[in-house]
């Protein structure tokens, strides 16, 4: 294992109450050595949400306000020592319109630098994604740890550019470490998945081509390992590493593999029956592309046109350098993930 710091005095989470901020905090509120944590909400709802999550644990402030606004990053950072790491978690994935990707995702992004560069800050960690280097050139190609940028649309873009925001705060002398996730899962799922679920329970999960395409997938518990090895692991300054399930899964094993863990967790599910054409995945694709050029995005057309490609990345730089080790493959994981949705009353 590789050298790690102790926890710091103070830990900032932004973006708390999202789906992997939440995942996230649990482990923060039960970890030892985590004295204070400061946890950004983006509304006043968030903020109730989030703290009856955090219950009556001491040592937890909670601030609201708009990372997509400079003055949010200041007020977040107001006060906190050098013994402080920043956990950037914040993003927009599916907005309702495409200029909101540069506004959170960028924008967000280099205002939280340029508050941590004020602060004097000891670590921060940027949750990127795989979107700014896109989709692998074939089925076979899997993504290395140093990948050119080459942006998958208006996502893709808004956190390459947040990546060089990062990487420009680097420069200027603030410690950092960016973390890469491809497709995540797990507790604290928000409704799209549960609806990848429904699909899959029905027979309805859109397979494309032979769906032979592989895809690279993280438990979201996998993930935070990787976020709290990045943060704490001295010889992480200023690399980016990939964080994700120990390798790659085709289409056709993820779709079946859920199946397998719904059946095993007692719900019925009906045989596969929606392949499409690889076409349209590309016509999708084609109208996507259309409609973010005029600012309109549309969540559907998206992900169905994303479907069509490979996105497999390779995570053995997080192993060797991070100790980076996922904990739980797919079929383990999906049964862990629909446990959670049936104890929380989210209809499966």
């Amino acid at each position: 294992m590789p050298d790690r710091w102790a926890a710091p005095h103070t830990t900032v989470v932004t973006g708390a109450n999202g789906w992997l901020g939440r995942a996230l905090t649990h482990r923060l509120l039960a970890a030892p050595g985590r004295r204070q944590l400061r946890l950004l909400a983006h509304s006043t709802a968030d903020a109730h949400a989030l703290a009856a999550f955090v219950g009556d644990r001491e040592g937890v402030d909670i601030i609201i306000g708009d990372i997509a606004r400079a003055d949010t990053a200041k007020r977040l950072l107001f006060g906190v020592g050098a013994d402080t790491d920043v956990l950037h978690t914040a993003g927009i994935i599916h907005p309702s319109s495409v200029r909101q990707f540069t506004e959170v995702n960028t924008n967000g992004t280099r205002h939280v630098t340029e508050a941590c560069l004020d602060a004097g800050i000891r670590r921060l960690v940027h949750v990127s994604s795989n979107s700014p280097f896109g989709t692998n050139p074939d089925h076979a190609d899997t993504f290395r740890a140093d990948e050119p940028f080459n942006p998958y649309l208006g996502y893709g873009k808004s956190k390459m550019f947040a990546e060089m925001a990062v990487n420009e705060a680097a420069v200027a002398g603030l410690d950092t470490a960016i973390v890469r996730p491809p497709w995540f899962y797990g507790p604290f799922q928000p409704p799209r998945q549960t609806t990848f679920f429904r699909m899959v329970r029905a027979g309805k999960f859109p397979v494309i081509g032979n769906g032979e395409q592989r895809r690279s997938m993280v438990y979201v518990e996998n993930l935070v390992d990787g976020i709290l090895a990045a943060e704490l692991t001295p010889a992480a300054k200023g690399n980016g590493y990939w964080i994700a399930d120990a390798r790659p899964y085709t289409v056709n094993e993820i779709v079946e593999t859920v199946g397998r863990a719904l059946v095993d967790e007692g719900l019925s599910v009906q045989p596969p029956s929606t392949r499409l054409p690889a076409l349209a995945a590309k016509v999708a694709e084609t109208g996507d592309r259309v409609l973010q050029a005029v600012g309109i995005y549309q969540q559907q057309l998206h992900v169905l046109g994303e479907m069509g490609h490979t996105i497999a990345c390779d995570i053995s730089r997080s192993t060797a350098e991070i100790g980076y080790e996922p904990r739980v493959e797919l079929y383990d994981g999906m049964r862990r993930s629909i446990r959670w949705c049936l104890e929380n009353g989210l209809e499966l």
